[in-house]
């Protein structure tokens, strides 16, 4: 499967943590592993514009380059995304 997921972050949100658990047990069924991308990390290493876009609404899902869910893992409506891309 050739699909790109990338969970967006920050230290110390619960909701983010829990995101992560969650999107970690989807995605395994499909064979993909997400990338954690911690939003105030990202702004000091010179990418402001994560934490601009995603800050105020962490954790939030993004598939192929778009916004997929925030503060939570839509599990279904991945799964029917997921599916379409095999």
């Amino acid at each position: 499967m050739n699909a790109e997921v990338e969970l967006m972050t920050r230290a110390g949100c619960a909701m983010c943590a829990a995101a992560a658990a969650h999107l970690e047990r989807v995605l395994a069924d499909y064979g993909l592993v997400a990338r954690l991308v911690d939003v105030d990390e990202a702004a000091a290493e010179g990418r402001p514009q994560l934490r601009a876009e995603y800050g105020d609404r962490v954790p939030v899902v993004v598939l192929d380059g778009e916004e997929h869910s925030y503060w939570e893992v839509d599990e279904p409506q991945l799964r029917a995304d997921l599916d379409a891309r095999r």
